[in-house]
């Protein structure tokens, strides 16, 4: 299974991963997150995320999901990536995290990144929308 590591600003990541337990009713074992304060070394987080990457990183490789590009957060997120092993999205939202770390976990590590991109955008909808592209449950079930 393809680990998934969030680096964001502040407890944003934490809160992603409690709202995934809320929505599915526990956490997923293969996330973990990078918080970073703005007090916060970068050369020292950047450590933290690769001692995270090396604990998700089974064979199949981890997907770092970061809140700002261009901010500290992901510009740590960066120097973590490797091709093929350690890939990257910025813009994390929760149908993206919902997305990977429920419906496409057994996915590989290309297809996942892919399908984060997909369900970050196609889950910014109208409030009156009738689309079913972010039901979790109807996307999980066509995994």
């Amino acid at each position: 299974m393809v680990g998934i590591l969030l680096v964001t600003h502040n407890g944003l990541g934490d809160s992603l991963v409690d709202c995934v337990r809320h929505v599915m009713g526990s956490a997923p074992s293969h996330v973990k997150v990078l918080s970073v304060l703005g007090s916060d070394d970068p050369q020292a987080k950047e450590a933290e995320g690769r001692e995270l990457v090396a604990q998700l990183d089974t064979g199949k490789g981890v997907l770092v999901l970061c809140d700002v590009f261009g901010a500290t957060p992901s510009n740590i997120a960066r120097r973590l990536y490797e091709p093929g092993r350690v890939e990257g999205v910025a813009g994390v939202n929760l149908p993206m995290l919902l997305r990977v770390a429920v419906c496409s976990r057994d996915r590989p590590l290309a297809e996942m990144a892919q399908r984060a991109l997909d369900g970050g955008r196609e889950c910014i909808v109208p409030m009156n929308s009738e689309s079913k592209d972010c039901d979790v449950a109807t996307r999980c079930a066509d995994n």
